[in-house]
């Protein structure tokens, strides 16, 4: 398998943690190498990292390629639930992490990319009031709780962990949220992300906020 990607991104660092959690050989096709970005574009005009390749399937997005690995390359950790119930609430809590998560988080880091005559400081207020909204609703959510859905590891956690990581920076988790901030710290010690956080330690200089030295 050939997995397109970046270790500083987001979406990739969520699939490296499926991969890393099952020890799934793969073939990093790394983007700044050289020719991998033209290959990587002939694959998917959209440009939207990670993909996956395997023996000649192309499968795109992060969930979707997690959820390949669990039909195609089965380990001992079971990423989406065996009860189908619990299914259903991992691919639900996946998606809020990445809608209601990561997509706020992003419009800050997008918005301080742009020139500053073309900032949108809007929609960034747009983006904090999600934010708020989302802590206070995840931070109840994860009081009692060790993973966020069933007792196990899964999808919701592969996209809770750069999410959270990436959002703490950009627009801190305030000390009252205290099972969320918990939480993050407990994804930070997994290590399959401990590992994907390592990984991309020498890129933090390209963060446009300023990336921390704390994590």
């Amino acid at each position: 398998m050939e997995l397109f990607a970046h270790p500083f991104s987001s979406y990739c660092q969520k699939a490296l943690i499926a991969f890393y959690e099952n020890d799934v050989p793969f073939t990093y096709r790394m983007l700044e190498e050289p020719g991998v970005g033209e290959e990587f574009a002939a694959l998917w005009p959209m440009k939207r990292f990670p993909i996956l390749r395997d023996e000649g399937r192309v499968v795109l997005e992060a969930s979707t390629i997690i959820e390949h690995l669990q039909v195609r390359h089965a380990g001992p950790v079971k990423l989406i639930p065996q009860d189908p119930d619990l299914a259903v609430e991992a691919r639900m809590l996946d998606r809020v992490f990445d809608n209601y998560v990561m997509t706020p988080q992003g419009k800050f880091v997008y918005d301080a990319l742009r020139p500053a005559d073309q900032r949108d400081p809007f929609g960034v207020e747009e983006a904090r009031k999600m934010l708020d909204t989302s802590y206070a609703w995840l931070d109840a959510r994860m009081a009692g709780r060790t993973w966020t859905v069933g007792e196990t590891f899964t999808l919701a956690d592969c996209a809770a962990a750069p999410s959270l990581f990436y959002a703490d920076w950009t627009y801190e988790i305030p000390a009252r949220f205290e099972h969320l901030r918990a939480y993050r710290a407990r994804l930070l010690q997994r290590p399959s992300f401990a590992r994907a956080v390592d990984e991309a330690r020498r890129f933090r200089h390209y963060f446009p906020l300023g990336a921390p030295d704390r994590d």
